[in-house]
């Protein structure tokens, strides 16, 4: 924006809602703010809370597209405000909380509380009874291409955008999800994880795991880290077809 340009004045519609107070409804609530160069949707939603109604609610951490914390849906797409340059979207913005996960309040949603069912149900940790009795044991060395592949699924940052954007997910709650099945497939490219393909088989040989997909592209299509979430469940589907053929 040049010197001579009048900045644009946002039009900010939040849904507001506290599931704390039995006398709030939820509600959209507008907020205009004027436009800066480089501003992100993290700086508006502060702006908001510095000059105009400090008890709206929303996370944020790291404010660098690193924790995750600040996922909302932004015109109807789950995506991270700490990424989202007001200069990509029109005037008038609509903010809403990520659906699915145990509201907060206004923008907060507690995704943290779902992640971490699906991380003790998946058991996302190595697996390896030897070196766990053994802690002087060096692990096994890996090829820097395999390590380059588990770090790419490694870094997810459980923000949530891709359970809010899963068509699968409304229809079936207890479906592990693109998140969940990234997971498995990191754990199962790594081979200090002893785990057999049966015992994969048994954490998502399901319908509520890698068969309940329907391919949709939603995920992957929302993914602020940019993932390759179908081409690894696309990888897991071949790898339990084998298994279940197996046995």
């Amino acid at each position: 924006m040049s010197s001579e340009e009048k900045p644009r004045i946002l039009k900010i519609d939040i849904l507001r809602f506290d599931p704390h107070d039995p006398e709030d409804f939820p509600k959209m609530e507008r907020f205009e703010v004027e436009e800066a160069d480089g501003m992100t949707l993290f700086v508006v939603l502060n702006d908001i809370r510095e000059h105009h109604d400090n008890s709206l609610k929303y996370d944020f951490v790291c404010r660098a597209g690193i924790c995750g914390s600040c996922s909302m849906l932004v015109n109807g797409r789950p995506t991270l405000a700490c990424r989202t340059l007001t200069s990509k979207l029109d005037e008038h913005i609509t903010l809403a909380p990520l659906p699915l996960f145990e509201l907060i309040g206004d923008l907060s949603v507690f995704t943290g509380k779902w992640m971490r069912g699906l991380n003790e149900k998946l058991e996302t940790w190595i697996h390896d009874k030897e070196n766990e009795l053994n802690v002087d044991k060096l692990e096994e060395k890996m090829e820097p291409e395999l390590a380059d592949e588990i770090y790419e699924l490694d870094r997810c940052v459980e923000c949530g955008c891709c359970v809010a954007g899963c068509g699968t997910i409304q229809m079936r709650p207890f479906f592990k999800g693109a998140v969940g099945l990234n997971k498995i497939a990191r754990y199962h490219l790594d081979p200090r994880d002893k785990r057999s393909d049966e015992d994969y088989y048994e954490l998502i040989g399901n319908e509520d795991g890698v068969f309940g997909c329907m391919t949709l592209l939603g995920c992957e299509d929302v993914c602020p880290k940019n993932l390759p979430l179908q081409s690894k469940i696309a990888y897991l589907r071949r790898m339990m077809l084998k298994t279940a053929v197996k046995n």
